[in-house]
Formats: C-alpha cells, sequence, structure tokens
C-alpha cells in the first residue's frame, strides 16, 4: 500500500533582509541566520522540494509587506512555488505579491479584521491562491483563540468558528500553528490538528510551528494533514534534507 504524501514547505521568515526564526512569535527572541535568502531557496529546491513559504515578518508588524524584492529575487532565480505572507491587507497588497512572482497568499489579520473583504480574495483571485492563515495562541480548548498581527495580538475569536466561516465559503487552503509550539522544536499540536481536519472534512490543513524531528512529519501525513512548513528544525540541525527527500519522490 503506497503511503500518504504530505507537502514538504521550508519557511524562510524575513527581518532587515536577513533570515530570521522566531520563538512563539516572540520578535525579542529572534535568532538571525547568515545564509543568504536566495542561496537557501535554490538548496531547497536542489533536494527536491517545490514549494517555499516566505513570510515577511516586517511587514507582520508594520501592517504592509516591505519586503517584495526578495520575493521577486527568490521568484526570479528558482522555479519554487512561493507562498507570500505578512501584512497583505488591502487589494493593492495582494496584486503586487502577484506581480513579484508569488503563486498564492497567506494572509491571516486581515481575515479577522475584515472577514467579506477577505472571502471575496477567495472568488476572485481563485480558491488555490488564497490561503487563511489561522493561528492558535494554545492548544487548549478554552485556549484556541486566532493571534493576528505577527502573533502580537490576541483576537479573542474561537480559531474552530473563525475556520468555519470561511469553510462554508469555498476556503480550500489553511495554515495552522500552535502559537505556544513555534520555534521551540518540541513537537507540533496533533490533538488540534487531528480536531480540524475531523471538522472540516477536504480542508487542506498545513501543520506549521513544532516540528522538530522526521517521525513529527510522519505522524503528520499519518493524522491527513496535507503538507508540513518546517523552519528552525532545519537552521538547527534536527531535520536535515536529505531525510525529506523520500517525503518528495
Amino acid at each position: 500500500m503506497q503511503a500518504r504524501k504530505i507537502e514538504i514547505i521550508p519557511s524562510i521568515s524575513i527581518i532587515d533582509n536577513k533570515i530570521t526564526r522566531l520563538k512563539r512569535g516572540d520578535f525579542s527572541l529572534d535568532q538571525v541566520y547568515d545564509e543568504s535568502p536566495v542561496d537557501l531557496a535554490r538548496k531547497f529546491q536542489d533536494h527536491g522540494i517545490t514549494k517555499l513559504q516566505l513570510v515577511d515578518l516586517d511587514g507582520t508588524r508594520n501592517g504592509k509587506p516591505t519586503h517584495y524584492h526578495m520575493l521577486e529575487a527568490i521568484a526570479g532565480h528558482t522555479d519554487l512555488q512561493v507562498d507570500f505572507a505578512g501584512g497583505l491587507n488591502t487589494d493593492g497588497d495582494v496584486s503586487k505579491a502577484f506581480e513579484y512572482g508569488a503563486q498564492s497568499i497567506t494572509a491571516a489579520t486581515l481575515a479577522v479584521n475584515n472577514r467579506e473583504e477577505f472571502a471575496s480574495w477567495i472568488v476572485s483571485y481563485g480558491r488555490e491562491k488564497i490561503a487563511l492563515g489561522a493561528d492558535a495562541l494554545s492548544d487548549t480548548p478554552e485556549g484556541r483563540k486566532v493571534a493576528i498581527k505577527g502573533w502580537q495580538t490576541d483576537s479573542k475569536i474561537d480559531l474552530f468558528e473563525h475556520v468555519e466561516y470561511f469553510y462554508t465559503r469555498s476556503l480550500k487552503y489553511l495554515k495552522t500553528s500552535d502559537v505556544s509550539k513555534d520555534g521551540i522544536l518540541e513537537g507540533p499540536s496533533f490533538q488540534l490538528y487531528r480536531d480540524l481536519i475531523q471538522k472540516f472534512p477536504g480542508i487542506h490543513l498545513i501543520a506549521s510551528g513544532g516540528v522538530h524531528k522526521i517521525e513529527d512529519i510522519e505522524r503528520l501525513r499519518d493524522l491527513g494533514v496535507y503538507g508540513v512548513v518546517f523552519g528552525r528544525a532545519y537552521y538547527e540541525g534536527t531535520i536535515k534534507l536529505k531525510d525529506i527527500e523520500r517525503f518528495l519522490a
């Protein structure tokens, strides 16, 4: 029996043109890496990876994308399908992202602040190009509230109610993190993803945050998760690119 396939999506997060990883979304707990974002993207492609998440962390804080030039450079020098996120709050922001080479975009804060606008993007740009970012502050029934503005703000909105609004309006792609797990290499919130898949059958769920070993990816795949985003695990060496090649066949 053939194993279930899962999309492998490395993440490059940018602050001041440098690759930067946060812990639990805390900008004071950032770590900067020396490697060029374009060189790293090429390395991912050389190992068979086809998709990349590019996060404009300056954009998440400022409410407007800052690093379109980095998107353009990666899209222009690789064949990767780039999903761009960070500060996308207007039609103009989204159009510009696609002009600079994004294959898709992920928006989070706008979907909370203006649900109708985000729902209209799903229709106008197409459900293959628009993903909902809906990240939970913690994986408890009481704490599954949506975090926005680069995880700096608690929206007080229930995660499942939020997702359901867009699920009934043709949402296809959902990227979810448990903020408390992000960047600390302690494993993903498996129960959160299991509950989301059960509640929203057919949703293409992309798990992000906490992945720190190959076994995490295997377990997420077996849960039926569509895709997995990893970042710090690669930078810290707990997941190596040669180890994930078997997921890419």
